[in-house]
């Protein structure tokens, strides 16, 4: 690492970061993936990090041109995977058609609240990347792939005992390409094992994930956060699941398979909410002290600008003056957009001043406290895993209960719709909190990339907030184009719509459920209490392991997930946290140090490659899906086999998984023997 770090230092003065070439290229790459990710959010509720086939995609085109390089390739994939995870702002904006209050897409609203609320998210992370990038050993599992393709992409030869990594990362890439072609594009394997278990009168599931690039973000993120989300996954499914299929009446009509997924849903999930809000509320307690140490160095600086000239150019962040300049502007810009939204209502001009303070207010500072929560789950398990939806479930309800009081003094529920205004408004609130959380997690994996490569932090904090503006141009059209041909559950366009064609937008509804629960007095409070007590006995535990143990932790956050995160997304990353334990541990004892550095090295060029080659398919398949349906062709165009494959396409899945983790082991024991 220090080699690579003095190589980048001798050449900095000559290789361009942020250049017109790469902002152009980065604002194209934004578009395609903004509108890839909106598509399959709403349709599936999941999002892709676009940072890895940003890079990818830059280094290919770039190389054709004049004096390209590594810090300058790092600038576009930080710009386009800005944009792309700001799409997760889906995850709660469809909510205002499904209650009726917007008949579609409000563009300057939706494209406002976007881009204020993603660059209020990169200028809340600027405090943190000392204390949570510099100084801290989180993994940030994309961020250091992301950064391994770079370096190979610059043919940069460090290690020479080891190679350039070519070989490890287009393994890699090429085996993850294939299996996930064959998974989610021919459907020829499956996606998981799903094995329902009968306890008693209840029932649990013994769940497997199969995805190669989440094994390889598991062998990233280090068996510490991998052994706490198995805690949480065994908290939920082998604990809270069979206890409420037991002790609760089956529903008419419905199986008992059915109903354990509804308990999950319905009440675990809470639960789960719960326990990662107290989790977050003590991870910012314990980031407190870096964070006002990079604020007052922050400020230090501006009364003494002079000092700026003696630190190296990777240690500089955007200027305090910079900084309150912009955060002036989105404040102001999210202070008038959200009277915009409250006026047309008629309500007098104080309450709707009220309405509008207090709503940017709640979502300016609770965004403060979600971003570093969020920063903190990125650099834990990565972008791709981070539960956003958690972050935006403790959003809705706090927002819920604001408005609740608000409208309560205001007599607003005793007029026509006043139960319909209010929801919107927490719902408007909300969005703005997800587009602060969204940005939050990418923009901590693209600063540890910068960090590793050798990059300038304020040039790329500048690439993010340009990648925030476009992204939010994009997001608004493309929600109204997909709105308009298929709509949403409860909201369609036109009255010969075929509901069950509508778009689920998962996370949106449940949300919206959720507000519309409490202003109606019918929220399930119960399961949230339940894991916020479970939270606190969390962070207890985590406390007593590391005062009386060396080695041993228990990450609350990462427990929270565990039992919050569908254990199809969940299991995949603890197989490779075990896997790569235990591999390393082996070639340590078997071979010595040295040859376990190799191994680890070469072990995180194959995941790197896992990471890209499934990143990249699920780009091409997004875009190859989108056409097909928008076109009124399958949402499933290059499927070769029919449902009742289901069965044999799971146990083939099975089969490559098991496969995929032996090429994994024998890459990183390379000639040695196990």
């Amino acid at each position: 690492m220090k080699q690579e770090e003095n190589e980048f230092m001798r050449h900095e003065l000559r290789l361009p970061e942020l250049t017109v070439r790469g902002m152009i290229l980065g604002a194209i790459l934004t578009v395609i993936f903004t509108a890839s990710n909106v598509y399959l959010g709403l349709k599936v509720g999941l999002t892709f990090s676009s940072a890895i086939p940003a890079a990818v995609i830059s280094m290919a085109i770039l190389k054709m041109a004049k004096n390209s390089n590594i810090l300058e390739n790092n600038m576009v994939q930080t710009q386009a995977s800005a944009a792309g995870t700001l799409s997760a702002i889906i995850f709660i904006i469809p909510g205002m058609l499904m209650i009726g209050y917007w008949q579609g897409f409000e563009f300057w609203q939706t494209l406002l609240v976007s881009a204020c609320g993603g660059c209020l998210g990169v200028l809340f992370t600027i405090p943190l990347r000392r204390a949570m990038v510099v100084h801290s050993d989180l993994a940030y599992p994309e961020g250091v792939a992301a950064a391994e393709i770079l370096k190979v992409g610059s043919h940069d030869k460090s290690d020479e005992k080891d190679g350039s990594g070519v070989k490890e990362i287009g393994a890699g890439g090429i085996f993850a390409g294939i299996v996930a072609f064959c998974t989610n594009a021919l459907q020829v394997l499956g996606s998981e094992l799903s094995c329902w278990i009968p306890v008693g009168r209840g029932m649990t599931q013994l769940p497997l994930g199969y995805s190669t690039a989440l094994v390889g973000a598991g062998y990233l993120i280090g068996i510490a956060a991998g052994l706490s989300m198995l805690v949480g996954i065994l908290i939920a499914w082998a604990g809270f699941v069979p206890y409420y299929t037991i002790t609760s009446p089956l529903p008419d009509g419905m199986t008992l398979q059915k109903f354990a997924g509804s308990v999950y849903q319905e009440r675990v999930r809470l639960i789960g909410a719960g326990a990662m809000g107290v989790a977050a509320v003590w991870t910012l307690i314990m980031l407190a002290k870096p964070v006002i140490d990079g604020v007052k160095e922050s400020l230090a600086a501006l009364h003494t600008p002079d000092s700026e000239k003696g630190k190296h150019r990777m240690d500089i962040d955007m200027s305090i003056q910079s900084i309150a300049m912009v955060f002036s502007v989105t404040v102001v810009g999210l202070l008038g957009i959200f009277y915009a939204f409250v006026s047309p209502e008629g309500l007098p001009v104080s309450e709707n001043l009220t309405f509008t303070f207090v709503g940017v207010g709640v979502a300016v500072l609770m965004g403060f406290f979600v971003a570093a929560a969020c920063a903190y789950m990125a650099g834990l398990v990565g972008t791709s895993s981070s539960p956003i939806s958690g972050i935006g479930i403790l959003a809705i309800i706090v927002a819920s209960l604001v408005m609740y009081a608000l409208c309560s003094s205001f007599g607003i529920f005793s007029m026509p719709g006043g139960e319909k205004f209010a929801t919107a408004t927490a719902i408007f609130t909300t969005s703005i909190i997800m587009a602060i959380a969204c940005i939050s997690n990418d923009n901590m994996q693209d600063l540890k990339t910068g960090y590793l490569v050798g990059a300038t932090p304020w040039r790329q904090q500048v690439a993010l907030l340009l990648g925030c503006v476009v992204g939010a141009l994009v997001i608004a059209p493309v929600l109204n184009l997909l709105y308009e041909a298929y709509g949403f559950p409860g909201a369609l366009p036109r009255p010969d719509m075929d509901p069950s064609q509508a778009l689920a937008a998962p996370q949106a509804a449940l949300m919206t459920t959720i507000a519309q629960g409490i202003f109606s007095s019918t929220l399930a409070w119960d399961y949230i209490y339940i894991g916020l007590g479970l939270g606190v006995v969390l962070v207890v535990v985590d406390q007593l392991l590391k005062r009386n143990t060396r080695s041993l932790c228990l990450p609350p956050l990462a427990v929270g997930m565990g039992i919050y995160l569908p254990p199809s997304v969940q299991t995949p990353l603890v197989v490779g946290a075990i896997l790569g334990y235990f591999l390393r541990k082996h070639m340590k004892a078997k071979y010595g140090e040295e040859e376990a550095k190799a191994g680890f090295r070469r072990g995180t060029l194959f995941a790197s490659g896992l990471i890209v080659g499934e990143s990249i398919v699920g780009v091409v398949l997004a875009g190859v899906i989108v056409a097909s349906v928008t076109n009124g062709g399958s949402e499933a165009p290059l499927a070769i086999v029919g449902k009742d494959f289901a069965g044999t396409a799971e146990y083939l899945g099975l089969a490559v998984f098991v496969l995929a983790l032996l090429v994994f082991s024998k890459i990183v024991l390379g000639s040695k023997k196990a």
